[in-house]
């Protein structure tokens, strides 16, 4: 598959209730997500990163290309982990949210909480360390592949992603964003 190519959104083209609207899907997915894409692409031209994947250009490239290429990562990431049905948290995740944050509630308070106060533009995440799950945030086109860890979940706290339905309540977006979370895809992504 060509890295460079719009996916398909996972939950289909239609808009979520209570999420998403027909326009920001519009915008988030179709003109912001798409133009990383085609920039990342279009900087690559001519370059060994040309065939690489964007997790590869993600952790080996630097400047525009690099930042082009993570946020259009982080992008295909988040959709993936929404789902337009309620899923509930597969045991074995439950089990070790719980281990590692005291209850998934608690879990649900401390992301919730940490992504309203990630400071202006960026991604809020559930990571998987060496030291078990944490919840860190990156500012603009951050991603934690390239300090090593792994992504259980991210959520993205740019404007583009809530202002159109939520204007600035970010809170309100975080709150129906966690009601609509693909916990399958999360629990897919434990190793």
């Amino acid at each position: 598959m060509d890295q460079f190519v719009l996916p398909s959104l996972p939950f289909g083209a239609s808009p979520i209730e209570g999420l998403f609207s027909e326009e920001t899907l519009h915008f988030h997915h179709g003109v912001h997500f798409k133009n990383y894409l085609d920039t990342a692409k279009k900087l690559s031209e001519g370059t060994e990163f040309a065939v690489q994947s964007l997790g590869e250009i993600t952790i080996g490239a630097s400047g525009a290309l690099q930042r082009n290429a993570a946020q259009a990562l982080n992008h295909d990431f988040y959709f993936k982990c929404i789902s337009r049905e309620k899923t509930a948290v597969p045991e074995t995740l439950s089990q070790v949210l719980s281990d590692n944050f005291s209850s998934v509630e608690k879990f649900r308070e401390d992301f919730i909480s940490a992504a309203v106060n990630n400071f202006g533009s960026g991604w809020t995440w559930l990571i998987q360390s060496p030291q078990g799950l944490r919840i860190y945030s990156t500012a603009n086109a951050g991603n934690p592949i390239t300090s090593g860890f792994i992504p259980l979940l991210c959520v993205d706290v740019w404007e583009h992603a809530y202002y159109i339905d939520f204007r600035n309540r970010r809170a309100d977006y975080l709150k129906a964003f966690f009601e609509h979370i693909n916990w399958n895809f999360v629990a897919g992504n434990l190793k």
